[in-house]
């Protein structure tokens, strides 16, 4: 077992949900390093939350969307060219319950959109980070596994 590594070197676990209705992707415009741009509803794991729970905890605070984990879409590793930081980062799809009236998003968030997946596509260039697109892919080729596949503490 190693030990003594720097913060650094340690992934931030982070979540994002992929939610479609009628032929559009849920998105979020948000601030990030003085750019405006593109994400999936997204943020850190909290202490004492599940993945599942951070999962639909961001998509209420980011999108004001109230939403119904469904599935693993996927599990994804990044390292930011900008900060150096390292992400692992759990995608989910979601079923879009209900839309929360005066919904105040997080600070950074300027709005959430519906997107179809060809008006995501093409402003790559404003897509928060490449995990934006790829997991957009994976669920729009199906990829679902299970959420029994998690556990949590009991």
């Amino acid at each position: 077992m190693v030990t003594g590594g720097n913060r650094r070197d340690t992934p931030e676990v982070t979540v994002a949900v992929l939610c479609a209705r009628d032929g559009r992707l849920l998105c979020i415009e948000e601030w990030n390093h003085g750019r405006l741009v593109l994400n999936q509803p997204a943020g850190h794991l909290e202490p004492g939350e599940s993945l599942v729970e951070a999962a639909v905890r961001e998509t209420r605070e980011e999108a004001g969307w109230q939403v119904r984990v469904t599935a693993l879409v996927g599990i994804y590793q990044w390292t930011s060219n900008h900060s150096g930081v390292r992400y692992l980062r759990v995608a989910f799809a979601a079923e879009a319950l209900d839309e929360i009236p005066d919904a105040v998003l997080d600070t950074g968030i300027e709005r959430a959109l519906w997107l179809t997946p060809d008006a995501l596509h093409v402003q790559a260039e404003r897509h928060r980070s490449p995990l934006v697109w790829r997991a957009v892919t994976d669920y729009l080729g199906g990829q679902r596994a299970p959420l029994s596949l998690l556990h949590a503490d009991p």
